[in-house]
């Protein structure tokens, strides 16, 4: 078996018994399996970096994936997910976070302390308000929320100073903040859907240094 395994689109129910005694693997993509569950013996593939379970069904994550510190890329988009495991901080070297078209009612609170974390995605969820802890996640370059019943953005995002893409379609947002402006990155602002009639005056500012917004 190579170090990379694509598996997605088999029809699988269970995943085969080798798989989870493939040392040295480091790519594994289920996407696309009426999985339902995954087994907590994932947590012995040590090596992976990369890891695809979208629409599988899954409603709820192992803990033991906290095992995989080599991580940098968890798909985990299209399930039946409201909160991920605490063990999921432990992934310290994560890089890409896909979150989108689950169950979450909020960030979870794991994510606080990825803070190796480039792009995150949690578009289509049921997100009402975002927490103080985001600015925390200070290497974000992208930041993926359409779909979400969001009313406010919380100030502690203008320490999102590496970020580059703020995407915030259909979300509800009524109001800009004058910090956004400050973004020194920020380079693609997406606001389509959210009836704006007339560009608020921050989105001037914006354009002014340059970022490309969309409304």
């Amino acid at each position: 078996m190579s170090d990379q395994l694509d598996l997605r689109g088999r029809g699988l129910s269970a995943v085969p018994d080798e798989v989870w005694h493939a040392e040295g693997l480091r790519s594994l993509a289920l996407g696309r399996n009426p999985l339902g569950a995954i087994p907590e013996t994932i947590g012995s593939l040590t090596s992976l970096t990369a890891l695809y379970l979208d629409e599988t069904g899954i409603e709820e994550l192992p803990g033991a994936v906290g095992r995989l510190q080599a991580l940098r890329v968890l798909d985990i988009a299209h399930n039946r997910l409201a909160a991920l495991p605490a063990d999921v901080a432990r992934l310290g070297s994560l890089e890409v976070l896909y979150l989108g078209d689950n169950r979450f009612a909020a960030l979870p609170e794991p994510v606080r302390s990825l803070r190796s974390l480039l792009y995150l995605g949690a578009a289509d969820n049921r997100i009402e308000a975002l927490p103080d802890w985001i600015g925390e996640l200070e290497a974000l370059v992208e930041l993926y929320l359409r779909g979400n019943r969001l009313a406010v953005l919380p100030e502690a995002m203008a320490d999102l100073r590496a970020l580059r893409s703020l995407d915030l379609r259909e979300t509800g947002i009524a109001a800009l903040p004058e910090w956004l402006a400050t973004l020194p990155s920020l380079q693609r602002l997406d606001l389509r859907w959210n009836g704006f009639l007339d560009p608020p005056p921050v989105v001037d500012r914006l354009r002014a240094r340059g970022c490309v917004v969309w409304l």
